[in-house]
């Protein structure tokens, strides 16, 4: 009994030491991420109003950030970072961390955060090659790997099924932008008032713009199974790339800009203050 008693001690304490490690990664992933978006919401926005800047999204902000000064430098940052995230998605999904419970909601979240590190995946392979000077095309993953699917038995049906998944995604991110339960998350004990409203405002506004792209990205993936045409298949740099040709358009670009800017700063915000479901921090 002693000995076992002293192996699940030892045991308990091993998990322990790794919790520190995992929550710093966890937290400098979303530092990354949030950081991504906050570029790609400056760029937007200098397109938008016409001093500058790009509305292509991860990757033209990827090649942008790599033709200034020291910005190859804050692209490999950039890159390893999202690599950490990357780890944390797949913790998530094989440890479920976050004690969602059982049963539906608990698959749920390891679902959302194995597609999500698909889609990062490709993130970061893209960085990763711009920083290695082998990306600098401006080629359309959605597209490659639709087209793969719509070739297979029942593609159409997988796309249209990603299409409704990534639609009632971004109603649920867009609700917790308006009920701003995602405030529950976090330490708010740790943060004094002006981090607290910060946070508040830059979620709830950038949930609910990024929210809105989600249903969008959505639904131009439905219209790809409902076209069996691969190029209907749009990312976030589709999305704002059909943005900026709408009547109004350079307005309603301008508009999303700053919700991905603020949803950027919220992730930030995440990274540090976030409850990482590993221990006390």
């Amino acid at each position: 009994m002693g000995i076992t008693n002293s192996t699940n001690a030892s045991t308990q304490e091993a998990k322990e030491e790794l919790k520190p490690w995992i929550r710093r990664l966890a937290r400098i992933g979303y530092m990354a991420r949030g950081l991504v978006f906050v570029m790609v919401g400056i760029l937007t926005f200098m397109a938008a109003v016409g001093v500058g800047g790009n509305a292509s999204g991860t990757q033209g902000m990827f090649r942008s950030l790599a033709g200034m000064p020291f910005g190859e430098i804050l692209l490999w940052l950039i890159a390893i970072g999202l690599l950490l995230y990357e780890m944390w998605l797949f913790i998530k999904v094989i440890k479920a961390p976050q004690n969602k419970g059982k049963g539906w909601k608990e698959l749920f979240s390891r679902g959302a955060s194995l597609v999500i590190a698909i889609i990062y995946g490709g993130l970061i392979y893209s960085a990763f090659s711009i920083a290695l000077h082998a990306g600098s095309s401006s080629g359309n993953t959605e597209k490659t790997w639709s087209a793969k699917l719509l070739s297979q038995p029942f593609g159409q049906w997988l796309i249209a099924g990603l299409g409704i998944a990534i639609i009632v995604y971004g109603i649920l991110e867009l609700c917790k932008g308006i009920t701003t339960k995602f405030m529950k998350r976090f330490h708010t004990e740790d943060m004094s008032a002006h981090e607290y409203k910060i946070a508040k405002n830059a979620g709830r506004l950038g949930l609910v713009s990024r929210g809105a792209v989600f249903g969008m990205i959505g639904f131009f993936f439905i219209k790809t199974a409902w076209t069996s045409d691969s190029d209907q298949a749009k990312g976030l740099d589709g999305v704002l790339s059909e943005l900026s040709q709408e009547p109004y358009g350079q307005i309603i670009l301008a508009i999303a800009a700053i919700g991905l800017f603020l949803y950027g700063v919220y992730q930030i915000a995440r990274g540090r203050y976030q409850h990482m479901g590993l221990g006390k921090y």
